[in-house]
């Protein structure tokens, strides 16, 4: 296989698992649901009977794909945090589709089976996995962004003479999503009588954030013991504003040394395909000679190696 198509394949294969993926938020999926169910003439009961039957057939295969993937419960938690309406059945679609593209590129460059199962089975599970955390990565970020708007909003309800399940409701229809979706959610428990301290841990464990987890425990302990809430909320504000700036300072400090990464971990790539543009056939050993074909997998490892740790060099845990 020519390199150019090559790497026409390689990113088909990230586009298939994008594409599985619902983009749409669950909350406006939900809506979307919601409106055409509405739609439907409910008064038909042909049109009832067809509806029931499509979503007991949906949540049935659902259901068998879910009983088929590893680890179901940690997996629908790491979907659950994308904020996107991600099934089990779009997930292992993904992967299916992964796999298949990377067998075809392994067969098309004549690779052992072994060594091609095993690269398909492999960039099938590691593809859809690095998605899944991108989307987390992205809404985490989003809500660490309006988090202390939201703990501030908090603190002058509460200072109004406003109960907490009260003030975040107001959180809830004020703050932009996701954080006025994942406490309009808690609002919603509560109203359908869980507690919210209940309710707020299950946000905890959606979200999978240190600073969430500070609000639940303060929360937590000021229901046991008591004690000015409003205060204890304020100092949370004011060490959440804190590392939200040493954040951004260091992202400040560190964007030249990325940038030098992205440069250098790209340029390998380039060069490739400038050779191949110029000079077709000088490059084309690495992909027809079997000595090639060693050479280019080794290059390959050391450069995947190499952006790793590049990678890791230049992020920082606050």
């Amino acid at each position: 296989m020519p390199p150019l198509m090559l790497l026409v394949a390689l990113g088909g294969a990230g586009v298939m698992a994008a594409a599985a993926f619902d983009p749409r938020p669950a909350g406006r999926g939900r809506l979307v649901k919601r409106a055409r169910a509405l739609a439907i003439d409910t008064t038909d009961p042909k049109a009832k009977a067809e509806r029931a039957l499509r979503q007991a057939s949906e949540g049935s295969f659902d259901d068998l794909v879910r009983r088929l993937l590893p680890r179901p419960a940690a997996l629908q938690v790491r979907l659950e945090a994308t904020g996107h309406a991600i099934t089990f059945t779009q997930y292992g679609a993904a992967s299916l589709g992964v796999m298949v593209v990377s067998a075809l590129i392994c067969m098309a460059l004549r690779a052992p089976p072994l060594m091609a199962l095993l690269e398909a089975a492999g960039m099938g599970i590691w593809l859809p996995h690095v998605a899944v955390g991108l989307l987390m990565a992205r809404r985490r970020g989003k809500f660490l962004k309006l988090f202390p708007e939201a703990i501030g909003l908090i603190v002058r309800g509460l200072r109004a003479g406003l109960p907490v399940g009260e003030t975040v409701g107001v959180v809830g229809r004020e703050i932009a999503d996701p954080v006025g979706e994942e406490f309009r959610r808690v609002a919603d428990q509560v109203r359908l009588g869980l507690s919210l301290e209940a309710a707020f841990w299950q946000a905890a464990k959606r979200i999978g954030l240190p600073e969430f987890n500070f609000l639940v425990i303060s929360l937590s302990v000021q229901r046991e013991t008591g004690g000015n809430l409003a205060e204890t909320l304020e100092n949370l504000e004011q060490i959440l504003r804190r590392r939200q700036q040493m954040r951004l300072k260091i992202k400040a400090m560190a964007s030249e040394a990325t940038a030098s990464g992205l440069i250098l971990g790209c340029l390998p790539l380039v060069m490739m395909l400038l050779m191949y543009l110029f000079s077709g056939d000088y490059i084309s050993h690495l992909f027809t000679n079997p000595m090639g074909r060693m050479m280019l997998a080794g290059a390959t490892v050391s450069l995947a190696v190499g952006g790793l740790v590049m990678r890791k060099m230049t992020r920082f845990e606050i």
